[in-house]
């Protein structure tokens, strides 16, 4: 029963915790299921993600970053997700082309015809069936991640981070039924819950 679903979300979402719950809720009932995430997810993904996040002294600009991603995500795409859904796998990925259009798009303020254009060449028109995000405001996600070391993304101010949530749900308003939008400030337990019952659907409607 292949099914691809995707958790997106800004700093401090949670949406990395939901997206293990499920994988491990899934695992427990025996359906065959892989966790991945962006970037990252192969060799190349870890090291161009090392590099977008932590690199230091470098300039790397918006048009720099929205070709980084995609290029991790094309080997993403080709290397672990299709093949995984052609052998039957249900596909969990933290983050996935959503991010890049809010971040790059919305956030850094590309030309969002090109980041979507960029996006679909690296996802080969791959889109899931099921994205959920973890929404939050910028500035109480910010105060659950507490004082930890930030990476590049983390550093900006929250004026960007707000721009990345508006983005976020003007992705909604387009494409609704693609889309689960859940209240991050809610207790793990609940969202958990509210993710599992969507998932369930989704899972009877496909062995119908």
């Amino acid at each position: 029963m292949p099914l691809f679903i995707t958790f997106e979300g800004g700093e401090g979402s949670g949406k990395s915790v939901q997206a293990k719950e499920l994988y491990r809720r899934l695992s427990q009932l025996a359906i065959p299921v892989l966790l991945t995430h962006e970037p990252g997810g192969t060799p190349l993904g870890r090291k161009l993600s090392h590099w977008l996040k932590w690199a230091q002294g470098t300039d790397i600009s918006p048009l720099t970053e929205l070709m980084l991603f995609n290029a991790s995500r094309a080997h993403l795409v080709t290397e672990v997700i299709q093949p995984s859904l052609e052998s039957g796998k249900v596909v969990i990925s933290d983050r996935y082309a959503d991010s890049t259009t809010a971040y790059q798009g919305y956030g850094r303020g590309l030309d969002l015809a090109m980041v979507k254009a960029t996006n679909n060449a690296a996802t080969q028109g791959l889109k899931p069936a099921l994205t959920i995000l973890l929404d939050i405001s910028a500035e109480k996600g910010f105060a659950r991640k507490g004082a930890k070391s930030q990476d590049r993304f983390e550093q900006e101010n929250i004026a960007f981070h707000q721009r990345v949530r508006e983005g976020y749900l003007k992705l909604v308003t387009d494409e609704p039924q693609r889309w689960l939008v859940v209240d991050a400030t809610q207790s793990k337990e609940k969202i958990a819950q509210i993710i599992w019952k969507r998932v369930r659907q989704l899972l009877s409607n496909q062995g119908e």
